[in-house]
């Protein structure tokens, strides 16, 4: 049978301690409360809430072609911002910027969106404002993967923390060889992630736009 997801890595260990919480706070109510009606609410609210904490964690198994012309989207969400800015740290230069927000309900493992080899990987702490604030590129907690392909082509990816989303997985390391549609790492609940790419790239997506991790194509190189 064709496995439609499996659960990360990351949150395995987080599963089984909600699961022994939820046991715990379902067995002391269940002795000491006896009205049938409570036991059924708690019943249905803990199987929700594992649920989702299942649910959160999934990979979605995905076909996927590589084209080392595409960009493909790191992560599902939806494109909040798309705009030029002033890089001034990586690349100082101009770069058009794609900001995708992802709810608590969108997948959270994010990929490479070429293949390549990773020239930088940087970490920053930081505060943790909503993940729409424009802000919150340069403020939140962050992660900075740069990527170059075989025709010297860079891509700068940002792993932003949300107000919700606390802590950041990136695998990422410099020298590393990558490929597109690879596992970058994972961001846990609501985050967003930033694309920095070349001005001269074709764009595909439209301001407002869902898209999935390496089913949607953001642009493609010149």
């Amino acid at each position: 049978m064709k496995k439609i997801f499996k659960i990360h890595r990351e949150g395995l260990r987080f599963i089984a301690l909600v699961t022994a919480v939820l046991a715990v706070v379902v067995a002391l109510i269940s002795i000491h409360v006896q009205s049938v009606w409570i036991h059924y609410v708690l019943y249905v609210v803990s199987a929700a809430f594992f649920y989702f904490v299942v649910r959160f964690f999934r990979v979605p198994h995905r076909e996927f072609e590589k084209d080392e012309r595409a960009i493909y989207a790191p992560a599902d969400g939806k494109i909040v911002v798309m705009e030029e800015i002033d890089e001034d740290v990586y690349f100082h230069e101009k770069r058009l910027q794609i900001s995708i927000f992802m709810s608590p309900l969108n997948v959270h493992v994010n990929s490479y969106p070429i293949s390549g080899t990773i020239v930088k990987s940087d970490y920053y702490p930081g505060k943790h404002l909503v993940a729409w604030y424009p802000k919150s590129s340069n403020l939140n907690e962050h992660t900075n993967v740069v990527i170059e392909n075989g025709r010297k082509e860079r891509v700068l990816v940002r792993q932003v923390a949300g107000k919700v989303a606390r802590r950041i997985v990136c695998y990422a390391k410099e020298g590393e060889q990558v490929e597109q549609g690879g596992e970058i790492g994972i961001i846990k609940l609501g985050s967003r992630v930033d694309l920095l790419l070349p001005l001269n790239v074709s764009i595909n997506v439209e301001i407002g736009e869902s898209v999935r991790s390496k089913q949607t194509i953001l642009a493609y190189f010149d």
